[in-house]
């Protein structure tokens, strides 16, 4: 009985059947891996090998041995007689299988390598004029703008499958660092918006943001100070929503950086003082270190200061026993400075 269904009951024969068929499959993929391992041992670039590592792979996807194979077969074999056409289309076929496989294992380093492979690999054309016009025949740069501008849909499905997918998100942005067109960076900033409203424990659209807003300050197409603002309010919609939730906190921090301004650490104090009641272990853990911050900027409250952060730590000590040495440690450290 299995969820309420009764299992049928198997007889020795159909037992063995099945035995003998999984045993089959085995061998058939063990000769087929040693096959394509004895080619690449022989250095061997044909069409046949090339087609071998395709049929393994769609059974392993997490080879990377044979993708680095199945990349060695097409540079130093099938490419040197191909066309730049030729070649592209071969390219646009590996994004096919790639992705087919990624829907499967989407986590797989490998499989993101060879589409980044792929992507870098595809030659110029189909025009040859230098300066020909975007989106006709004359773009110089056409395959790779075809081939460019599909990415950000791949990637907007597979975090839409997950929306944490890590592997995703760092492909993400390096397709928009890369792409021939570029995407403003409002338009992302959009995006994560949007992943973390779905979910404010989206830790990667966090960090993801948060290297956004680096890009934004350093082009100077927004200043921290503009920014921060709706920043820390968003963080705070998250803190009330799911204040036990790590990723807003470390977002927090990290908007908050080394506490240079005296007005923002004096008010999220405040704030999360409000929150006090609802999580006092990561409140007290935050208010601690942004206390700890506000010491320099008054420096004539300095005793009371260190004497709230020794309290909090005290009382972190005693609701967090494993971390006691390190909250005792910390406490040391502020009140000795």
């Amino acid at each position: 009985m299995s969820h309420g269904v009764r299992r049928a009951r198997q007889s020795p024969q159909d037992i063995e059947a099945r035995r003998l068929k999984e045993a089959s499959k085995i061998q058939e993929y063990l000769d087929l891996y040693n096959n394509v391992m004895n080619k690449k041992t022989a250095k061997e670039w044909s069409q046949e090998a090339f087609d071998l590592t395709t049929q393994l792979l769609r059974a392993n996807p997490e080879l990377y041995t044979i993708w680095n194979y199945r990349r060695d077969t097409l540079t130093n074999g099938l490419f040197l007689s191909k066309t730049p056409e030729e070649i592209n289309n071969i390219l646009a076929s590996d994004l096919q299988l790639t992705f087919a496989a990624l829907r499967q294992h989407p986590k797989v380093y490998w499989i993101w390598n060879h589409r980044r492979w792929c992507l870098e690999n595809t030659p110029n054309g189909p025009g040859t004029e230098e300066n020909g016009e975007p989106g006709t025949p004359n773009d110089p740069v056409g395959w790779k703008r075809a081939n460019w501008m599909k990415e950000l849909a791949v990637c907007e499905k597979m975090l839409d499958a997950d929306a944490r997918n890590f592997h995703a998100w760092s492909y993400r942005r390096y397709v928009v660092a890369s792409s021939p067109d570029s995407r403003p960076l409002a338009s992302e900033l959009a995006y994560t918006l949007k992943k973390i409203e779905s979910n404010f424990s989206n830790y990667s659209a966090w960090h993801q943001r948060s290297k956004i807003l680096s890009g934004l300050w350093e082009s100077g197409e927004k200043t921290e100070q503009e920014v921060k603002d709706q920043e820390l309010e968003l963080v705070k919609q998250a803190f009330y929503t799911d204040p036990n939730d790590r990723s807003a906190w470390l977002y927090h921090r990290w908007l908050v950086g080394s506490g240079n301004d005296a007005r923002i650490l004096e008010r999220e104090i405040a704030v999360i003082q409000e929150l006090l009641d609802i999580e006092p272990d990561r409140c007290i853990e935050a208010i601690v270190h942004y206390k700890r911050l506000l010491i320099r900027h008054k420096p004539q409250d300095a005793d009371k200061l260190k004497s709230d952060c020794a309290e909090g730590l005290r009382t972190l000590s005693r609701v967090d026993p494993q971390r006691r040495r390190r909250y005792e440690e910390l406490e040391q450290s502020i009140l000795g400075s």
